[in-house]
This record gives C-alpha cells, sequence and structure tokens, in this order.
C-alpha cells in the first residue's frame, strides 16, 4: 500500500492499533523520517515489527510485545529520550539492527534469540544486546561498515566472552572493521577462545594487507577447529597503502601454524589477484586437508593478469588430493 502523507500513514495506525494486528511493515521512502504513534505499541499480538525509515520521540514500549518474534529495525532513529531500563522479549528469535542511531542505550534482555544481525550502527553497545549468554544463537552478523575508535577496552573484553561462550553459532558475518577491532590491541588475550560450533564464516571488506585485520581473520580461523565454509569479499586498499607488515607476517614460518582439518569449500570473489591476496590463499591450500572445492572469481583485471593469477594458484601445493579450483567467469 502506498500512502501519500504521513497524516494518511498516522490514521491507518490508528486503524491497526485497535486490531489484532500479527504482523506490521511499515516502510518509509521520504527523505524525512516517519515519527512513529506510541499507539503501535498497543498491538500486543505483534510476532513481526519491520520498520524502516522511522523515529521514536517518545521512549520505547517494546516490552509490551510479548509475542514478538521478529524484529527488523532500518535507518532507526531511537531518539535521546530513549531509557536505558532493560526490555524483555521472552519470544524474540531474530533481531535485525540497519545504521540506526541513537542504540547505545537499546538495552534488551533475550533468551531465545537464534539470529543476530547488526550493520553500520556505529554507537550501539553491543555488550548491552547480550549481556547475557544466549545458549540459542546461531547466526551472528557484525558489520561496522567503517572504522570504529571509540570502544572501551570493558566491551571487547565483554564481546569476547560472548562470542566464546556460544557453543550453538553456527555462521558468523562480520567486515574487515570488526576485525580490526578485535585486534585493536594486539592482544590475544582480549579475544575469544575456541568457537566449536562455527560451521561457516564469511568475511566482508577484508583487506589482506591490513596487519590488524589478518591478525583478527588467522585468530578466529585458529580457534574455529570445526569450521567448513570460508567465504571471503576482498577489500582493495589501492597503491598508497603499506602492505609491507602483513606481507611479512604473512611470509612468517608461524603465520598458519595449525591445521583447518574440516574446512571443505572456500569461495572468494574480487579476487584482484595483488601479493598478501595470493599468499594468502597458498596458506589455506597448504593447511586444508579436507578441502573439497575452492571457488574464486577474478575483479575486473586484463586477460593477461586473468592468466598470470590462475597459473600461480595452480602452481600452488594443496594438503587435500580432491580439491579442486574453480573460476567464475566474471563475464558470464
Amino acid at each position: 500500500m502506498f500512502l501519500d502523507s504521513y497524516q494518511e500513514v498516522d490514521q491507518w495506525m490508528l486503524l491497526l492499533s485497535r486490531k489484532s494486528v500479527r504482523e506490521l511493515v511499515l516502510i518509509t521512502t521520504s527523505n524525512r523520517r516517519y515519527e512513529l504513534p506510541s499507539n503501535v505499541f498497543s498491538c500486543l499480538k505483534l510476532t513481526k515489527l519491520d520498520l524502516k525509515n522511522c523515529f521514536f520521540k517518545q521512549p520505547l514500549e517494546l516490552e509490551r510485545f510479548i509475542n514478538l518474534q521478529t524484529l527488523f529495525l532500518l535507518n532507526i532513529d531511537f531518539g535521546a529520550n530513549f531509557c536505558e531500563t532493560e526490555i524483555s522479549l521472552p519470544k524474540l528469535n531474530t533481531l535485525s539492527l540497519s545504521n540506526c542511531t541513537n542504540v547505545y542505550s537499546f538495552n534488551i534482555k533475550v533468551t531465545k534469540l537464534q539470529m543476530l544481525f547488526v550493520y553500520g550502527c556505529h554507537d550501539a553497545m553491543l555488550l548491552r544486546l547480550l549481556h547475557t549468554p544466549c545458549l540459542s544463537l546461531t547466526d551472528v552478523s557484525i558489520a561496522f561498515m567503517k572504522p570504529i575508535k571509540d570502544f572501551v577496552r570493558a566491551e571487547r573484553l565483554t564481546l569476547a566472552t560472548m562470542l566464546s561462550n556460544l557453543p550453538k553459532v553456527r555462521s558468523l558475518v562480520t567486515d574487515g572493521h570488526f576485525l580490526k577491532f578485535l585486534s585493536a590491541e594486539k592482544n590475544l588475550n582480549w579475544l575469544p577462545h575456541t568457537v566449536n560450533g562455527l560451521h561457516n564464516l564469511l568475511l566482508m571488506d577484508f583487506e589482506l594487507g591490513d596487519l590488524d585485520q589478518l591478525h583478527g581473520a588467522l585468530y578466529l580461523l585458529r580457534n574455529s577447529p570445526n569450521l567448513g565454509n570460508l567465504g571471503i569479499v576482498p577489500w582493495y586498499m589501492g597503491p598508497q597503502v603499506d602492505m609491507g607488515p602483513a606481507l611479512n607476517h604473512l611470509e612468517s614460518l608461524n603465520c598458519l601454524d595449525y591445521t583447518l582439518n574440516e574446512l571443505q569449500t572456500v569461495m572468494i570473489v574480487s579476487l584482484e589477484g595483488s601479493r598478501p591476496e595470493l599468499i594468502f590463499i597458498k596458506l589455506l591450500l597448504a593447511h586444508s586437508p579436507s578441502l573439497k572445492k575452492f571457488t574464486f572469481r577474478l575483479n575486473e583485471v586484463d586477460v593477461q593478469k586473468r592468466l598470470k593469477i590462475g597459473e600461480d594458484l595452480l602452481r600452488f601445493p594443496r594438503a587435500s588430493p580432491k580439491a579442486e579450483l574453480v573460476y567464475l567467469n566474471l563475464e558470464l
């Protein structure tokens, strides 16, 4: 349904608040955020709430949604009056926060959460989102989308503890900025310990030439003994970036001093063929005895460079005799 003005939206929201609505999806495309009226919290039977481009002038009353199972919030301004009181959502199993602001005091208590997605919420206090271990959580996606410099050490420790105490987490999606955040102090004691349940790992916007990001990625690999699938989307750093420290570490004898025994599939897209990328791939192939398929797709490079990259990859030794190299043609 398309409405011409926010006044019409207000009328519909008032009408819906008097009904037993179970699912509410409100997406506004205006440059001005829609002020969510307080009557929306009268929809006590809601199981799904999906909001885009709204703001809360009144303090949130989410705790009234005791039946809420799915909560998607995109480009939401929680407002300066948001109360830090803990909000209990006993049935929530999916929470997604994307490009939201004033999230620093969003404090919820969930015990049945299975999927958590946090993208571009630069002031989100992650430790408050899940300040107690959630044993049901299976899918986690955290991407900062830009460098973060204002995290305190206590939060880093709490976040690490959270990740290390989630035995049922099977899938983790993150970006290079999160990896840099994890290893900013270059002190592995602050990082999570073994995550035995992790089976799928996707690293987005990963700068292999950045030593901090490289440390974070290697630590995740080292502490995920049951990892079966790895995906990487590299980020092109440009010729002005000094990749020397990362290259020195990649070429050191103890860079990858462990075996990825369960890793079966690897996919790398937007491959530039840089030296850090090729050395990293060489290490993966040499330390993955169960690898079945290594899929790669090149970025927009000329034909000669494509052939050179292909030749390099074919020459790399493979720990797995069954490892198959699969090239995805960008032009198809």
